[in-house]
């Protein structure tokens, strides 16, 4: 079930609002702002600074620890971008499923409120050490989650089977391809940004 309009998104951006699902239930798709805004947050553009989250680190970092702990939820998304450094350019690529089904990034949420008593529900993706594919272009990766972690990721778990569920993906199951710089600007939202070169 999803709560509100929905339009794709071909060029996601930090502050969007993007499909998140949690452990809330009954379990629906929501739209959350993409970069965490702790709940002690003095003013919601922190949140601009924590788009990821480093899976070594979520226990040590007080912005991350809580999330982690109690509210993790799924990203819901059929691929994302990275950038090739040669000589003289970046080449966008973009990284999907290689049956180009959706899948689910591992995320963490929490809720800011102002003063004035509004909501604001916000994420962060889970990142990890890249698998080989991703190695070249990248030193980080989304933490994809694997089709029979997706339910248990949301349940009532302790932190040490979180944590062993945030490996790189298997090589096997990804397809990298170059695409055009259209990805460059995020204004450029339409399917010409995730064709192939």
């Amino acid at each position: 079930m999803f709560t509100e309009e929905f339009k794709p998104t071909y060029n996601a951006a930090p502050t969007q609002s993007l499909p998140v699902i949690t452990q809330d239930e009954p379990r629906t798709i929501d739209l959350y702002r993409w970069g965490l805004i702790p709940n002690w947050a003095k003013e919601p553009k922190v949140g601009n600074q924590m788009i990821n989250a480093r899976a070594e680190t979520l226990l040590q970092k007080p912005s991350f620890r809580d999330s982690f702990k109690r509210r993790r939820c799924l990203v819901l998304t059929d691929g994302f971008y990275e950038w090739k450094q040669t000589s003289n350019q970046k080449i966008p690529y973009r990284i999907s499923i290689r049956d180009n089904n959706l899948f689910a990034f591992a995320g963490i949420w929490d809720v800011w409120r102002t003063l004035g008593g509004e909501t604001l529900r916000s994420f962060s993706i889970i990142t990890t050490e890249p698998n080989q594919a991703v190695r070249s272009l990248h030193n980080r990766m989304p933490v994809i989650l694997k089709k029979d972690n997706e339910h248990r990721w949301l349940q009532d778990i302790d932190t040490q089977e979180a944590q062993s569920m945030l490996e790189p993906y298997p090589l096997d199951d990804l397809k990298v391809y170059p695409i055009s710089t259209l990805v460059n600007n995020p204004r450029n939202n339409s399917e010409d940004v995730i064709r192939p070169l």
